[in-house]
């Protein structure tokens, strides 16, 4: 009797929690888009791809000429400073009072074949001396024109050039890659709610059917053509069924839980799954699943940028055990005037050259040990990535091999659970009658769960794998075409 109050108890609770909420019956498509629209992994993938986006912008303004305009308005100072008087010859401290004002306009340009850059600036300044005998003077600068250029073996715009675009195209791959990973979390999901909803109902079914047979047998045993210990036995299925059944409830709704935080919904949706029933004829060309995932797979390129870093860091190092040097020069014209109307007349020229040289003469080793270092990282990187590609090379091929292989293993458990449910109503006709034992019957109902369950099983491998060779290769077989996006949409 306790048992029966706890179950009707708790059907009141389902009852009364499913009417409160709205339902959502949908498909293993529509829950996939539905993640790829709006669940929290799609928008941070999203953000990641727009941060690379941005920064990749950063690199390619680096290399676009930059106009700036730079001044100083005003820069007063009122102080005592030290001076040495000549006619006295002592020092003495004088009081300044002055203040300036400039502004200058610079145009500059990064030249990535020499790593160095070129520019041109204009400026002009006034300077004033404050107090009863003040003065004011004007110095301009109409044009300078100068250039930096290091000289040495490193030139860290030429490997941006080569790593940067390549970092980029890897972003977009990522982020493709990443609603991929959307897409397999989804599954997953899918099928631990749609497991869920499916134990639920059997467990509804085998209480039922427990409740029933578990009546009969009582009766039975009242006229003496069962013994006790079967009557026992079908007790305990009853309450076995009872306690499948509130178990049940409780991981259905863990599942429903889970299922409405990745899609972003509120407690207010109550999702009901529609399993699929059918299956794309598909079977995959290991050749062609490998080129694609050679073409189109974020890992390649992030092996080959480790490549590059690694050469990057070889040269680098390179660099700095030997001389290092920096080529600085300019020419332009000056003038300096009382007055702002001749401050441009009849400007001067004026030129600065100048060579800065860096020399290791003892350092005890450490640019070779720096050299040697980076020489011995960039081998262990060669090795991991030769490694790394004939690994990745495996995992298509094993996985492809998988998928090829689920339409039969589906066939099979989809004729198994006809067949199991079939032999149940029969073993269940057959022990109404007394033909078959308790025995019977409940090998008869196990293998009716088991069967429907490995279906399920079954359905979700069919779709794991499925979705797992389109990550892999970034590439829809069902529809013969490349995974895209949008991706000028992504920064608007």
């Amino acid at each position: 009797m306790l048992k029966k109050i706890t179950l009707l108890l708790f059907s009141i609770v389902c009852f009364f929690t499913v009417s409160s909420q709205e339902i959502e019956k949908l498909t293993l498509n529509e829950i996939l888009e539905l993640a790829r629209s709006q669940s929290p992994d799609a928008i941070m993938a999203k953000h990641r791809f727009r941060a690379n986006y941005w920064e990749f912008r950063t690199y390619v303004a680096k290399y676009r000429p930059s106009l700036t305009l730079s001044g100083t308005i005003p820069s007063y100072n009122r102080l005592f400073e030290k001076e040495f008087d000549f006619s006295t010859g002592q020092e003495q401290y004088v009081e300044k009072n002055t203040n300036s004002s400039s502004l200058n306009l610079s145009l500059s340009q990064n030249i990535g074949l020499t790593g160095g850059s070129i520019f041109m600036q204009s400026g002009l300044t006034r300077f004033d001396i404050l107090g009863t005998d003040g003065s004011s003077q004007y110095i301009s600068t109409p044009v300078s024109i100068g250039f930096i250029q290091p000289i040495s073996g490193y030139n860290s715009f030429k490997w941006e050039k080569k790593i940067e675009p390549l970092k980029y195209e890897e972003a977009k791959q990522d982020f493709l890659n990443d609603l991929e990973d959307v897409h397999l979390k989804g599954v997953n999901l899918f099928f631990n709610l749609a497991l869920a909803q499916q134990n639920l109902e059997i467990s509804k079914v085998n209480y039922s059917n427990s409740d029933t047979l578990f009546r009969i047998a009582q009766g039975r045993y009242q006229i003496g053509t069962i013994a006790e210990d079967e009557l026992l036995q079908m007790e305990l299925r009853f309450l076995n069924a009872g306690n499948d059944l509130r178990k049940a409830g409780i991981d259905l709704q863990i599942r429903e839980f889970q299922m409405r935080s990745f899609l972003g919904f509120n407690d207010n949706i109550k999702i009901e799954l529609i399993i699929p029933d059918e299956i794309p004829e598909l079977e995959v060309d290991v050749q062609k699943a490998i080129n694609q995932a050679n073409e189109n797979n974020p890992e390649l390129l992030f092996l080959e940028r480790q490549l590059l870093e690694a050469a990057m860091n070889v040269a680098e190092a390179k660099s700095e055990k030997g001389l290092n040097a920096d080529l600085f020069a300019t020419y332009g014209l000056t003038q300096r005037s009382d007055d702002f109307s001749n401050a441009y007349v009849d400007p001067l020229s004026q030129q600065r050259v100048r060579i800065g040289i860096e020399l290791p003469i003892v350092d005890w080793g450490l640019g070779k040990g720096r050299y040697k270092m980076a020489q011995s990282s960039q081998e262990v990187v060669k090795t991991t990535v030769q490694q790394a590609r004939v690994d990745f090379e495996q995992n298509i091929f094993l996985n492809v091999a998988q998928f090829n292989l689920q339409d039969d293993q589906l066939f099979s458990a989809a004729k198994a659970d006809t067949i199991a449910q079939k032999r149940y109503e029969v073993s269940k006709q057959r022990f109404l009658i007394g033909k078959i034992d308790v025995l019977d019957l409940n090998v008869a109902d196990t293998e009716k769960d088991v069967a429907k369950r490995e279906y399920l099983s079954a359905l979700r491998n069919y779709w794991t794998f499925f979705y797992t060779v389109r990550r892999l290769t970034l590439y829809d077989f069902e529809n013969d075409l490349p995974v895209s996006a949008d991706f000028t949409k992504l920064v608007d």
